[in-house]
């Protein structure tokens, strides 16, 4: 079966955040299903730097202004399925923001093109040979099942919701530009309180709709969380699907992540960590203190991510003698707030405003508990990473992060089976009470081997949730033949 994957981003050639990883993630593991992805990515200039030799081109005579092509080529081991389309995507720096640091202005228009793309692109012939599903990733690809609906095509598509959060609106007047029929434009279709929803396009005009881990799929069904989309989603019943995020296992490999001084295994764990500890300490400027409880916080300093609740449970980390290291960048209000307590407690808390790969790798490695107390998450690939390399994940009893983390409450030590520490409601409060068990438990040697080694034993990979994403296939499949 032949896949196309349409996304803004994919690893290892352009990335922002977690939807990058999973594009990337996702052909590899579908393979051993009988299906053959292609991913098809704007072209960036990092992206067309990357292609290896061209394998077949086609041109597309007038993309909102300008000509552009469809380039098929492999890179970095993968299929690929370029859009070069130089006036939107030859451009330096971030695929949505400009310079300045907003939004592209015609960010409506480059996706757009996106999406229509997939409509040329799909019943390909000889070189460009067709596919039998279409997998668009979030508001970005939204667009993409509304072109195929209205092209007159027969390939299904799966949408993916990586993040409800950002739905891609944009102003009435833009639908006009878009070349889609009048009739897409209403209650039924793209029109989103007076506007243009390319999310909720996705949603609506897609066979299948899936999200990034059950628990999340349940949550945007509500009020509370469904961020204007809850009733659509209700409505689409059966046809939405929540599966849970996996890890690429060989790139993410504490035996052999070359960014880590002692590489582990489970049964190497304890002293290897103690080194990569002491390095860590050392480069966030925290204390040498091999028996302070260390806690760190990798991610977007964001009200999402409640970087301000750990700011408010401090005093829990503190003063049972923890140190805190804080790894990111993001709302400058909050970054402000991490300077602040950097300097306010020289020695207990450290922190790099910014992001360095191998410093999260060391970190994840390193450290003894790592915090995500986010207020919704879809589904975070920071706990994966965390059970992966040992250090027990202190999460909030949300989407993703409740799916995937065991509690180590006092019934789950006595059986052996908690690997993290959940908390609920999502809360200072609450936080501060995970902390002090984190810590309790870390005061307890034996214990808090087996919480890393249960953490470590999990399978974090793609293989399962691989399986239910071909099922999908194949059911969209067989119900369009």
């Amino acid at each position: 079966m032949r896949v196309l994957a349409v996304a803004s981003e994919g690893f290892p050639f352009v990335k922002t955040g977690g939807l990058a990883d999973v594009v990337g993630a996702l052909p590899g593991a579908l393979a051993p299903e009988g299906i053959a992805v292609t991913t098809m990515l704007p072209g960036y200039p990092a992206v067309m730097a990357a292609l290896g030799p061209v394998e077949a081109s086609e041109t597309v005579a007038d993309l909102f202004g300008a000509p552009a092509r469809l380039v098929r080529a492999q890179a970095a081991g993968r299929d690929l399925l370029v859009l070069d389309a130089p006036h939107f995507f030859a451009r330096s720096g971030s695929p949505y923001l400009s310079p300045t640091g907003g939004d592209w202005p015609d960010n409506a228009m480059r996706f757009a093109a996106l999406g229509r793309a997939v409509a040329q692109a799909v019943p390909g012939l000889g070189a460009m040979a067709g596919f039998d599903a279409v997998h668009a990733h979030d508001w970005q690809a939204g667009l993409a099942p509304a072109y195929l609906r209205f092209s007159g095509s027969n390939v299904p598509t799966l949408f993916t919701i990586h993040n409800l959060a950002f739905q891609g609106q944009f102003p009435a007047d833009v639908f006009g530009l878009l070349g889609l029929p009048a009739a897409a434009f209403r209650t039924e279709g793209l029109e989103y309180f007076g506007m243009v929803g390319y999310l909720k396009s996705g949603i609506w005009f897609a066979d299948r709709v899936s999200t990034v881990s059950p628990g999340y799929a349940a949550e945007i069904r509500t009020p509370q969380w469904g961020m204007g989309l809850d009733g659509l989603l209700r409505g689409r019943g059966g046809a939405l699907s929540g599966i849970l995020n996996g890890l690429d296992t060989a790139e993410w490999d504490p035996s052999a992540d070359a960014h880590l001084p002692a590489r582990f295994e489970a049964k190497t764990a304890a002293a290897a960590r103690a080194r990569n500890k002491a390095e860590l300490q050392k480069r966030m400027g925290l204390a040498a203190a091999p028996d302070a409880p260390l806690f760190v916080f990798i991610g977007r300093l964001a009200w999402q991510k409640g970087v301000d609740l750990i700011l408010e449970a401090l005093p829990a980390i503190l003063d049972q003698g923890g140190q805190l290291a804080v790894l990111g960048s993001g709302e400058r209000a909050l970054e402000n707030r991490v300077h602040g307590a950097t300097a306010a407690q020289t020695g207990r808390v450290g922190s790099y405003v910014g992001f360095d790969e191998g410093l999260a790798r060391l970190c994840y490695g390193g450290a003894d508990f790592v915090l995500m107390p986010s207020r919704f998450e879809p589904c975070g690939l920071g706990q994966l990473c965390a059970l992966r390399y040992g250090a027990p994940p202190v999460v909030a009893h949300v989407g993703g992060l409740a799916d995937s983390v065991v509690d180590a409450n006092e019934m789950a030590l006595a059986s052996g089976v908690g690997t993290g520490f959940n908390f609920a409601p999502v809360g200072h409060e609450m936080l501060s009470a995970a902390i002090e068990r984190a810590i309790g438990v870390y005061r307890e040697p034996a214990l808090m081997r087996q919480v890393q080694a249960n953490a470590m034993a999990q399978d974090v990979s793609w293989t399962r949730s691989a399986t239910k994403y071909a099922a999908i296939f194949r059911e969209m499949v067989a119900g369009r033949g």
